[in-house]
């Protein structure tokens, strides 16, 4: 840290997620000032349960902290834009949990608001802090994998696969319209644009609710996997799965780019490596001291002490705490992307509704 005056950071809610961003938060040496819960029952046990020096009732209460300088939103998907905005309108800079909104219309304004505000606005997708995915993405964006031909994706997870099993996520009312495509399919997209350089134009889907009834949600109507067909403005053609009800998939992001000189590929639950596939002598790339500036920048250890989730998430709020104090970094995830995600997202549902292809609009500068 040296002499450099660590920023106070709030939280708007609990759980897991909130969890993850306090170790990153504190990791980076932030001050943990103060939490509320999104109803505001229960913030004074999450304070003292995450090291929080305060809790109070209301996110009102404390968004006029201050002492706060960064927000982190980790609430339940439908309220992350009635935060955001409040955040935005407070002067704050925001951290909020992806999907960045439900629907495409509230993401803009958020684009929008942060602009005007002039902060910074980051959405986690941390899957882009691996080293190695900033080593693919170096090599693909170089040309050594050669003109992009195809993808082959997908993110399989296995904690909905029983009717017993359930969560808020499931509900459309607190989760959103998407659960499995907007939650994890988010990742998958953001991660195969951002290392290609290339954006999906068009899609064709089908998504599929394997249990209409859970435990605690009747009549649902959220999806529990997807299937996408897609394009890229380039003209690389490409498959994703996305799933939750995958046995024996914990968290299997995985995506497969070919050019025509090499295929690279990258698996989330082995993340210090990459499969390069060439005609001849394919290889098994591993973490270690030779690799892209991007990917050595994130090299936090040495090779051969693994680096996993935690320390990605913690790499993407050191690069967003950089951003509040001036110092942008490359590769940062912003409300901009947050938006693109949104829009991916809704043109999958549409294409499941109506059974065609589906153009995926690109915002005007």
């Amino acid at each position: 840290m040296g002499s450099r005056t660590p920023l106070g950071v709030g939280f708007i809610g609990a759980g897991f997620m909130a969890t993850v961003h306090s170790r990153a938060a504190r990791s980076d040496g932030a001050i943990l000032a103060a939490v509320v819960t999104s109803g505001g029952a229960g913030s004074a046990r999450v304070a003292e349960a995450l090291g929080f020096e305060r809790s109070y009732d209301s996110a009102e209460q404390l968004l006029a902290d201050d002492d706060i300088q960064v927000v982190h939103i980790v609430t339940p998907n439908v309220t992350h834009f009635e935060f955001a905005l409040a955040a935005l309108d407070a002067g704050k800079h925001v951290v909020c949990e992806k999907p960045l909104t439900t629907n495409t219309e509230d993401a803009r304004t958020l684009v929008a608001a942060a602009a005007g505000a002039g902060v910074s606005a980051t959405v986690p997708f941390v899957y882009r802090f691996h080293p190695m995915v900033r080593e693919a993405r170096a090599r693909v964006r170089s040309g050594e994998t050669g003109a992009l031909l195809s993808i082959q994706a997908s993110y399989l997870q296995d904690w909905l696969l029983e009717p017993s099993d359930d969560n808020w996520r499931v509900d459309k009312n607190v989760g959103g319209p998407s659960r499995a495509f907007a939650d994890i399919g988010s990742h998958l997209c953001d991660l195969l644009e951002f290392v290609t350089g290339d954006h999906i134009a068009r899609v064709q889907a089908v998504t599929k609710t394997v249990f209409a009834d859970r435990a605690m949600n009747r009549t649902v109507t959220t999806e529990d996997l997807a299937a996408v067909l897609l394009e890229t403005r380039g003209g690389v053609v490409g498959t994703l799965l996305v799933s939750q009800v995958a046995p024996g998939r914990k968290n299997r992001l995985q995506f497969e780019i070919s050019g025509a000189e090499q295929t690279v590929e990258f698996n989330q639950e082995d993340p210090e490596s990459l499969w390069l596939g060439r005609r001849q002598g394919s290889q098994l790339l591993r973490r270690d001291l030779e690799l892209s500036a991007d990917a050595m920048r994130l090299s936090v250890l040495p090779p051969g002490h693994p680096l996993g989730y935690q320390d990605a998430f913690n790499a993407f709020i050191a690069d967003s705490y950089a951003n509040v104090r001036g110092e942008p970094r490359d590769g940062l995830p912003t409300f901009e992307d947050g938006l693109r995600a949104v829009i991916i997202t809704d043109a999958v549902l549409e294409s499941a509704a109506t059974d065609s292809w589906v153009v995926v609009e690109e915002e005007s500068a």
